[in-house]
């Protein structure tokens, strides 16, 4: 396909998405068995356009004051990949796939890229509603956290200690670029893709067969070892999922003392067991969803919580969620996580500790809900952000970059503060 025929895919793949209200790896997927002439190339290029486009949706269609898909696609395309009006003309002259021309006032608006007098919501690209929470959460400089959270993001990975090191993870995936993370000791990194090339299918590679890394956020590995699991202790993961954190808990353990891992939805956790057995994870014992856990009351050191959330954190990777978030959902989301705090607490032993971990950036969603949770349970107290992290297997140069993190009621890392995805970890401990 020509540049200009990948930009009309991905102006009509947005344009279904907001005439059906599809998410958007629904709208790509049916495009895709819709148009099977396109190549794989083609498909990942035109992603790339159609994320792009929603991560900077609303700051490029004011850039153009026109809120069709073309200008959301196009101008998100342009300031991308650094392209001048009369760049762009030459990419896509003479294409008859191509959108339609530019306007000379496309051109000028184009060329100058101005924000100066645009709304800070839409400097920030964030739903309008949003705007005074996320001020709330990240202060100042929320405008441009938001900017940061409009950028594509990088492909991490965790070494799984059971098996391998990072030297030698690093050497079998070589070719791929990965450099060593900043804050996670176990991590590696694969740089943003750049222009319409893609990330690698990490899946098919030799050493992720055998269980030497698995897939997963820098910030999320930082939030496991904030919990600052130790050999031998009991813990149980009530939010498991697919066992992300579970599987890192259990590998900086060394298979010594027992984690319990469930979730209410069976099919987010299904994923756990190949992945355990590839790890060589021998202390993860799985409860089934909804499982009776009265075995488990008063017995446990650590109950990891890492609740349902609106996953503002996210957005990098998932741009079209916030375009979709509605108070609504805010306000069930915020339900949920009240619940599960006070079913948590019947788990811990006495000096054990409840662990908090969200993926939003949203105060009400984080800290709210802990100095809730204080005021309404007995026997509890909050552990310290910063005794926290000093407590953690981090380096020292991690612990350093961490700390401006800590707020009075937990860890918040961004993709401004950390270069993660967004993260809050509280940490409370039963008397």
């Amino acid at each position: 396909m020509t540049p200009g025929g990948r930009l009309a895919a991905a102006i009509e793949v947005i344009e279904a998405m907001e005439t059906r209200h599809r998410p958007v790896s629904e709208a790509l997927k049916e495009w895709g068995i819709a148009h099977r002439f396109a190549g794989s190339k083609d498909r990942a290029a035109i992603g790339n356009m159609v994320y792009d486009a929603l991560r900077r949706r609303d700051s490029s269609r004011w850039l153009w004051r026109d809120a069709s898909a073309r200008a959301a696609v196009v101008v998100a395309f342009c300031r991308s990949r650094g392209l001048s009006a009369a760049a762009f003309d030459g990419l896509v002259a003479g294409d008859p796939h191509a959108p339609a021309a530019l306007t000379d006032a496309e051109r000028d608006a184009l060329d100058s890229a101005d924000l100066g007098d645009a709304p800070d919501h839409v400097r920030a690209d964030v739903p309008e509603w949003l705007a005074g929470r996320l001020a709330r959460s990240l202060g100042m400089d929320w405008v441009e956290e938001g900017a940061a959270m409009a950028e594509r993001p990088p492909l991490d990975i965790r070494v799984n200690r059971l098996k391998a090191d990072r030297d030698k993870v690093a050497r079998a995936l070589a070719a791929h670029g990965v450099a060593e993370t900043t804050l996670a000791p176990d991590g590696l990194r694969i740089p943003p893709i750049v222009g319409d090339g893609r990330h690698p299918n990490l899946q098919v590679e030799p050493a992720f067969q055998k269980g030497w890394f698995e897939i997963q956020d820098e910030g999320s590995q930082v939030a496991a070892l904030l919990t600052g699991a130790a050999p031998g202790e009991q813990i149980l993961d009530l939010c498991a999922g697919a066992g992300g954190k579970s599987l890192a808990i259990a590998a900086a353990m060394g298979n010594k003392g027992q984690i319990f891992a469930t979730d209410s939805d069976r099919s987010r956790l299904a994923p756990i067991f190949d992945r355990m057995k590839r790890a060589a994870t021998r202390n993860l014992q799985v409860r089934p969803a909804r499982a009776d856990l009265s075995d488990l009351e008063g017995r446990m050191d650590i109950v990891l919580l890492d609740v349902p959330c609106t996953g503002s954190g996210t957005w990098r990777r998932r741009p079209d969620a916030k375009w979709r978030l509605s108070e609504g959902a805010l306000a069930d989301r915020i339900a949920d996580q009240a619940q599960l705090l006070d079913q948590a607490v019947r788990f811990l032993k006495p000096g054990g500790r409840l662990v908090y971990v969200t993926c939003s950036l949203l105060t009400e969603e984080n800290g709210d809900q802990l100095a809730a949770f204080l005021a309404r349970t007995s026997g509890m107290e909050l552990v310290a952000p910063a005794a926290m992290i000093d407590a953690a297997p981090l380096s020292d140069a991690a612990r350093a970059a961490l700390r401006p993190c800590a707020g009075e009621m937990g860890v918040l890392m961004t993709p401004r503060r950390t270069k993660t995805d967004g993260f809050f970890v509280g940490m409370m401990r039963r008397g």
